[in-house]
This record gives C-alpha cells, sequence and structure tokens, in this order.
C-alpha cells in the first residue's frame, strides 16, 4: 500500500531504466543522467526535493567484493559526518547472496540518506536516495526496483 502511494505522488513520475553499462534496471522516479567511465558508471536524477542515484564499479579481484560492500557505506557515512548504523539485510533479484549486502539509513542535520550495497560477481553497486526528510515509501519503491539483468 505505501508503495502505491509513494507512487502517486504528482513530483515523482516512475520509470524502469536500463543505465547503459550497468548489468541492472532500476526504477527511477526521474529520467536519470548516465556517466560511465571505463568499469564504472552513474544514473542519476533529482524528484520532490531528493537525489536518486545507482552507481556500480567492476572490481580487477572479484573475491574483493564483500570487502567493497563493507567499506562503501562506511565511506559514504563518513563523508556525511556521521557514524554508520547497523545494516539491514538486502535482496536484490539477481545479485549474487552476501552477508555483505545491505541497506542503511544515516540520518543527520542535512538530512536523510538511505543506502543498499549489493554485488553480482566482480561488480558492486550502490543504490541511494537523499533529502532532506525521511520517505519509507518512497524508498521502499526505489530500493525493490532495483535488478540485476540476467546478461551483462
Amino acid at each position: 500500500m505505501l508503495n502505491l502511494l509513494a507512487a502517486c505522488q504528482p513530483a515523482l513520475n516512475w520509470r524502469e531504466v536500463r543505465p547503459a553499462g550497468a548489468g541492472a534496471r532500476a526504477l527511477f522516479p526521474c529520467k536519470p543522467e548516465v556517466e560511465q567511465r571505463q568499469g564504472m558508471g552513474l544514473a542519476q536524477c533529482e524528484a520532490a526535493g531528493r537525489r536518486f542515484a545507482l552507481s556500480w564499479a567492476d572490481l580487477s579481484d572479484p573475491t574483493q567484493a564483500g570487502a567493497a560492500l563493507k567499506a562503501m557505506p562506511q565511506a559514504l557515512a563518513g563523508k556525511l559526518g556521521q557514524a554508520l548504523p547497523l545494516g539491514a539485510a538486502l535482496q536484490v533479484t539477481g545479485m549474487t547472496p552476501m552477508a555483505e549486502a545491505a541497506q542503511y539509513r544515516i540520518a543527520g542535520p542535512s538530512g536523510v540518506t538511505q543506502v543498499a550495497v549489493f554485488a553480482h560477481g566482480g561488480r558492486v553497486y550502490q543504490a541511494l536516495m537523499t533529502g532532506g526528510r525521511d520517505d519509507t515509501a518512497v524508498w521502499e519503491s526505489f530500493r525493490t526496483g532495483l535488478a540485476i539483468e540476467a546478461a551483462r
């Protein structure tokens, strides 16, 4: 029900996006701009006072995916000047099952950032939503719209 209400917000125009080179699909509430460099990329947009992003990077050593998934939210929390809270379990269709795949809610004086980290083989992903206030329904719509495509 919350996802339905989030989808009805007039400022959010949800669409399925398959960013070139990502090997994933995502449900964005706005049309993302996509940037790519060798082995990495970023799709991001802003809507309703929030920024939405999906980033990905290929690791030279796929056995380091777990360490990368631990480091990514820690670095983000540090950048926001906050301690990293405990993560919640995360499941994304098509991801490689890993204990380090998780989602976090980082709240600070400048707003709330929701972040999810997951991997598929040697490619790591980070999805985030940041804004001045929390909106669990919008985050759930964005997060549950993530999936790894069968072929990269």
